[in-house]
């Protein structure tokens, strides 16, 4: 999926929440969507909401991810590999 879709996907989702608000969601890259998401429940986070994306390249996983911390969402740290994949929750 593109960038511009991707973002627009996640500010969607932003704005529609309970509490629109980005201070509430995590962001982060990785190339293993499916065992991050495990980690990060096996940490005691609510995963629940966790909706990822798999980018063009990882580039554009990386300027994603800046943006939405600019905004203000949690950083995730942890990542190895390609990161292939943008997340939030």
């Amino acid at each position: 999926m593109g960038k511009s879709e991707i973002i627009s996907e996640i500010e969607s989702r932003v704005s529609n929440s309970e509490k629109a608000d980005y201070v509430l969601w995590t962001v982060g890259i990785t190339d293993t969507p499916k065992i991050r998401k495990d980690q990060h429940a096996n940490e005691g986070k609510d995963v629940r909401h966790w909706k990822d994306w798999s980018t063009v390249s990882e580039k554009d996983g990386r300027d994603i991810e800046e943006r939405f911390l600019d905004k203000g969402m949690k950083g995730d740290t942890g990542n190895e590999g390609s990161a292939r994949y943008v997340y939030i929750f």
